[in-house]
């Protein structure tokens, strides 16, 4: 400690002070695991170390800790080297950028340290600023105080000029490169959703990695910025060092030019030396990391497979090299040697060569001849499948996959408008089909079919009738509508003439769409109702938690949820829902159809929204009181499971009525509601659903208050 060390200093690094300090310090506080907080790679350990580092830049560091901490630096540096060295890929070390600034900053407090040592006590001896100092000063610059300056000047300029300069421009192209591929690599990741092509899980793990890539290269080139300051800083500090213990020596102490020039220089230089050894070891490593890019594996391996895994190129290294040793005056014994070690390898890679397998065929390699996929395999269903002609597999591949691309934007659709995240959907090659054939499954039965031509569009009159064009007359698949195929040629004299034109792709989503609807209710499972009621916000966990299993049980939800979605009622006001469960439970209601009815009427403004005409009013059709009723007459068994039992001949009236009604009904282009008392609501529904599937039956409670409503018909 020297004498112009304060006096509260003296008092701190004071051995009986210090040992004061330890023994009343609780030991209490180490117990039950506290002691963990303090070790290296805790949050506290991590703290305090970052706040020693910050304290050596103010408070003077005697010799022996300044030995410690220049070891400490040096070591981190190799090991830092070590890992880039066997990364297997650079997300690998995504703490790199970090440990860059803290290894920076470590480096610059201990040549703050040195600094302070040595124009403090530089006069006396080659230890004043320790032994590492001393060493390196000594036993590297061979007691030579112009070949240690060179030999610094170089180490200088070859990290400053030419690993942190390349490596950081690397890291600025990466990251730039990074940033503007994000948006395909994510849509590519979604559009590989879409199909089914991955699960939900693979995507959320390459997004994940596909942020953590932009992140790192964004932080690497932010971080290469440290690597050149430091450079910078370790030049100008060598030289401060340089021209103040010179003045200092001489001035102060009184020494002779020579005499101070050969003990602060020799000390300057072996300081500049410990810092910028281990800055160019992190350097390197910093360049190793970001040139890596796309390759995987080790570095070593890496290197090996690709410099000398053809016998071509070692050939020819053999033959220059050969020719170099008989060349005069060069030495004939090095270049003899590698002009042997190279064709040894290149003959060994000739006769053995490297045959290069994807992990398909490696996985092929592995798995003998007659092994089967495991027999559970089979057990597994695909909620939805899309099932194609081989004509028709250009849709879903290639550089344009429409297909594709229109399921994922129909899975958001669903999403967004009836509050039920679809499965991914499937699609494969089914060589028995036709080539122009497409089949969609749910749950591996088949719920439509249709054909499509991929090279044409499909031309519909919205006015009814066929389009005057030439073409394939055909059938729309998903309504039924008459259309016509025709060459994609008359795409404009189509559009021209009002016509409706849809390519191939939309017609197959637009069907795939339909049935999907029709069959929502079959999607939801019971995994997928549990995955819903825990995506619901914090604020909404209370009541789920309060009514399951307590008052009703998640199966009852489920079914609750099913029959909404039969009827294609929206489940995205799921906290509504629940509101209405919980209050059909309060009230006793314990069957799911009383439940649906009580749920239906909290769904009113939305239901009475979702089936608002055009006009700006619901178009009714009513029963009239005769037949209402007949069906609560007919309406038999207990209040929570109530059937109609009508007589076959006065059913076989209703709907022939209802039959002539909805034929004039939509010769005037209205697309009404059946309205009925609430008691016979499911009773009209299940004749509706087997006559008009696509006409919602709504209970009277559940038309809002404020609905426009207009009757335009009554069964009489």
């Amino acid at each position: 400690m020297s004498e112009s060390t304060s006096p509260s200093l003296k008092k701190l690094f004071d051995p009986q002070n210090i040992l004061r300090n330890v023994k009343s310090f609780n030991i209490h506080s180490l117990k039950n695991g506290g002691w963990r907080h303090f070790v290296p790679g805790s949050d506290i350990g991590l703290a305090l170390g970052v706040a020693a580092l910050l304290s050596v830049l103010i408070i003077p560091l005697p010799t022996m800790f300044l030995d410690v901490g220049l070891a400490i630096s040096i070591t981190i540096s190799v090991l830092i080297l070590m890992v880039a060295l066997f990364l297997q890929r650079p997300l690998d070390f995504t703490s790199f950028p970090t440990l860059l600034l803290l290894t920076t900053l470590l480096r610059l407090a201990l040549e703050v340290a040195t600094t302070r040592l040595i124009l403090g006590h530089g006069n006396e001896g080659v230890y004043a600023a320790g032994h590492v100092v001393a060493a390196f000063g000594g036993f590297l610059m061979g007691g030579d105080v112009v070949i240690g300056g060179i030999l610094f000047s170089i180490l200088l300029v070859v990290n400053f000029m030419v690993i942190t300069k390349g490596s950081g421009r690397i890291a600025e192209v990466a990251a730039r490169f990074s940033l503007d591929a994000m948006p395909g690599k994510q849509m590519a990741i979604d559009a590989e959703l879409a199909s089914g092509a991955i699960s939900d899980k693979v995507a959320r793990k390459r997004r994940r990695e596909l942020e953590e890539e932009s992140g790192f290269y964004g932080s690497m080139d932010g971080a290469a910025k440290f690597v050149r300051g430091d450079a910078i800083a370790s030049l100008i500090i060598t030289a401060i060092n340089i021209i103040g213990g010179l003045t200092i020596g001489v001035v102060r102490h009184g020494m002779p030019l020579s005499e101070a020039a050969g003990s602060f220089t020799t000390l300057t230089i072996g300081d500049g030396l410990v810092a910028q050894i281990p800055a160019l070891l992190v350097s390197t490593a910093a360049g190793i990391v970001v040139t890596k890019g796309g390759t995987e594996g080790a570095a070593d391996a890496t290197l090996l497979k690709q410099l000398a895994g053809s016998p071509k190129p070692l050939s020819l290294a053999a033959g220059i090299a050969g020719i170099l040793a008989i060349m005069p005056g060069l030495p004939a014994l090095p270049f003899l040697g590698i002009a042997a070690i190279c064709g040894g390898v290149a003959w060994s890679r000739h006769v053995h060569p490297v045959v290069e397998t994807d992990e398909a065929e490696a996985a092929t390699h592995v798995v003998p001849h007659n092994a089967e996929p495991p027999i559970t395999d089979s057990l597994r269903i695909d909620m939805i499948r899309l099932e194609l002609g081989f004509s028709l597999l250009g849709l879903a591949g290639g550089e344009n996959p429409q297909l594709t691309e229109q399921i994922k934007i129909l899975r958001r659709t669903i999403a967004s408008e009836m509050g039920f995240i679809l499965p991914p959907v499937r699609i494969q090659d089914n060589l028995q089909l036709s080539g122009d054939q497409y089949v969609i499954k749910i749950k591996e039965l088949e719920v439509g079919a249709g054909e499509v031509r991929p090279n044409r569009l499909l031309v519909m009159n919205p006015q009814g009738g066929l389009p005057a064009l030439q073409g394939e007359v055909t059938k729309e698949p998903a309504f039924g509508l008459q259309a016509m195929w025709v060459d994609i040629g008359l795409r404009e004299e189509a559009t021209f003439a009002n016509y409706t034109v849809v390519d191939p792709a939309s017609v197959i989503v637009t069907h795939l769409s339909e049935l999907v609807r029709e069959n929502l209710s079959d999607l939801l499972t019971y995994a997928e109702t549990q995955k819903l009621l825990d995506e619901l916000p914090r604020d909404q966990q209370k009541l789920v938690s309060d009514m399951i299993p307590s008052q009703i049980s998640l199966g009852a939800v489920q079914r609750v949820l099913q029959a909404l979605l039969s009827e294609r009622v929206s489940i995205r006001d799921l906290p509504t829902i629940l509101e209405g469960i919980q209050e059909a439970c309060g009230q006793g209601l314990r069957a799911v159809p009383q439940i649906v009815s009580h749920v239906r009427i909290r769904l009113a403004r939305q239901i009475s929204a979702s089936v608002m005409g055009q006009n700006g009013y619901i178009p009714i059709v009513t029963l009239s009181p005769t037949w209402e009723s007949v069906f609560l007459d007919s309406m038999v068994g207990p209040a929570e499971d109530r059937q109609l039992a009508m007589a076959p001949s006065k059913l076989n009236e209703f709907i022939g009525k209802l039959r002539v009604a909805f034929d004039h009904l939509a010769s005037i282009n209205e697309t009404p509601v059946v309205v009925v008392n609430g008691g016979i609501r499911d009773a009209v529904h299940a004749i509706m659903e087997r006559l008009k599937p696509s006409v919602p039956v709504m209970a009277q409670a559940e038309i809002a208050p404020r609905a426009r409503i207009r009757t335009v018909s009554t069964i009489q």
